[in-house]
């Protein structure tokens, strides 16, 4: 029996039905009959009522014409239900087959083959025609009547001869290809970065339903926003940087510095805040080194914590106390706060013009303390929570929830379970690396793909930071296309699609626990593990180990 596409089509009349049905019993087992072909083109929308591909023969685009149809000196005429509507059939089918025709012939899977034989034909079955019936562009061949369905699979296999004026007829192979063109241009599959794109435009929309917190703080000078892991605290950073610089009804524009610890969220905020109006833009955006230095203090070495601790906040202190009115601040935003040292806060209080009731938004996550710092600003803060977490999926928010310092609700939506990988300290970097080429196996796109690692750095983190310098390889993060390498130490405020964390510590350090937090909580999607069991127990315990099915 004929090959059908689709195997029982729905028609929209009688006539349709019937000439199909037709068709269908006296077709070859080589042929194949397509039904109901819709295509769209930059003209118009098309609709072929049946095309009938025979290899070796040629193709027939058909179009089928119920109840009484007839052509007098005015053109084409169909009675249908007591009413005269005038038609163009023969243009309609032609147009048609022109059109499936030149979308096949784009296809690239088409390639060089060249065009094969298309022919048209109008079915009325309901009508009858004259033998020496003719006009210039319907042949009395391609127009089949009432008299002729009895012969109709004959009489469409001589109308596809006529109509191939030359032209090759299709192979049995260029049938099949046809139809697999005409089914879809090409074949497409299950995305997993489509879907966490998609999570990631519900949390954007949370994060922008949570900012009414930001109408809580309008009257407020000092306020500190509590949050953990995925809650927005940068997006509401960088809100209420904008809405203090352009300023707000009867609130006048402010001079805003929006300041953080780590090179790669600089980085994002830079970019982020670049995007927005020249109006809306705080007057500086950048780490507390880089705030320093636009005023002419010089970096240190990263290894000398005296410098940090104490030479480079003194010397800054020293030099806002010396700031004309014109250079200082009525209000500052500090994201990832307790990354501050106590040491901090005098430089930043210093360059606010008015250091009692000038503006101090402070964002913080107490239990992302990975640093040996432990400040907090001298200032009396107004604390405001936010309790839910919106970015990681539920599953991987509940494997870091123990690790949080209070409870928070998981509003990320459903994903995988996360996945713990056993191995040894030594023999995490090599686990990690072939935890990655699966995910990039599994159709993830390298850039939403992060390696983080918990003790040394990998190898590729360092020889990127040595190719680039610090700055290059935190811009890497943002531009570049392929998997980022990185510490959990460098991450916080920073998160990708899949993250693979590799725990390449033998024995437990100080604020190992925050680490893990950290390191388990940057992943949105998916979430693998990668370490020594008893690792897991001693700093995460048990409620963390059951979670990542390493207890039961």
């Amino acid at each position: 029996m004929v090959r059908v596409v689709p195997d029982r089509p729905t028609s929209t009349t009688a006539s349709e039905q019937q000439v199909w049905d037709w068709l269908r019993a006296g077709l070859d087992p080589d042929d194949m009959l397509l039904a109901n072909l819709r295509l769209t083109d930059e003209d118009k929308d098309h609709e072929a009522d049946l095309v009938v591909l025979l290899p070796d023969v040629g193709i027939v685009v058909v179009e089928v014409k119920g109840g009484s149809v007839w052509c007098d000196e005015s053109g084409w005429w169909q009675r249908s239900r007591g009413r005269d509507k005038k038609i163009d059939p023969v243009t309609q089918v032609r147009t048609t087959k022109y059109a499936i025709r030149d979308y096949v012939a784009r296809d690239p899977r088409w390639g060089r083959r060249n065009h094969v034989a298309w022919g048209h034909a109008v079915v009325a079955p309901y009508s009858d025609f004259p033998d020496d019936w003719s006009t210039p562009d319907c042949p009395r061949w391609s127009l089949h009547g009432r008299r002729d369905q009895a012969d109709l699979v004959e009489r469409i296999r001589e109308n596809a001869r006529r109509a191939a004026q030359g032209k090759p007829a299709p192979t049995y192979d260029d049938v099949d290809l046809i139809v697999e063109i005409l089914a879809g241009r090409l074949p497409t599959s299950y995305d997993v970065n489509a879907e966490a794109a998609e999570r990631a435009a519900v949390a954007d929309r949370l994060t922008q339903e949570q900012a009414t917190i930001l109408q809580v703080t309008r009257l407020l000078r000092r306020v500190e926003v509590r949050g953990g892991a995925g809650s927005g605290k940068t997006v509401l950073a960088l809100q209420q940087a904008k809405e203090l610089t352009r300023g707000r009804g009867e609130r006048r524009a402010e001079r805003v510095a929006l300041l953080c610890y780590s090179i790669g969220l600089a980085e994002y905020l830079k970019r982020q805040v670049a995007g927005w109006h020249r109006k809306e833009r705080p007057a500086f955006v950048g780490t507390f080194e880089e705030f320093g230095r636009q005023w002419g203090v010089e970096g240190g070495s990263r290894e000398d914590s005296a410098f940090w601790e104490e030479t480079l906040p003194r010397l800054m202190g020293e030099l806002a106390a010396e700031l004309p009115d014109g250079k200082k601040y009525d209000s500052i935003v500090v994201d990832e706060a307790q990354d501050f040292a106590d040491s901090w806060w005098r430089p930043v209080l210093g360059a606010l013009r008015d250091e009692e009731e000038g503006g101090l938004y402070v964002y913080s996550d107490e239990n992302q303390r990975i640093f040996a710092r432990f400040g907090r600003p001298p200032v009396a803060l107004v604390p405001l929570v936010l309790d839910h977490n919106l970015r990681n999926t539920r599953q991987i928010h509940g494997s870091f929830g123990p690790l949080a310092p209070s409870r928070m609700y998981a509003r990320g939506g459903d994903g995988r379970e996360v996945r713990f990988v056993a191995c040894t300290a030594d023999d995490a970097i090599q686990v990690a690396d072939d935890e990655v080429v699966a995910l990039l196996d599994e159709g993830w796109d390298p850039a939403n793909v992060a390696l983080l690692t918990t003790g040394h750095r990998h190898p590729e983190q360092q020889a990127q930071t040595e190719r680039h310098g610090h700055l290059g390889y935190w811009r890497s993060f943002w531009e570049g296309d392929d998997v980022f390498y990185g510490h959990v130490l460098g991450s916080k405020g920073l998160e990708r699609a899949a993250v693979v964390l590799c725990l390449n510590e033998r024995e437990p350090r100080d604020r190992a626990r925050e680490r893990l937090y950290v390191g388990m909580s940057r992943a949105t999607d998916v979430l693998v593990v990668v370490g020594d069991r008893a690792f897991v127990r001693e700093v995460g315990g048990h409620e963390v180990a059951k979670r990542l099915g390493i207890d039961s």
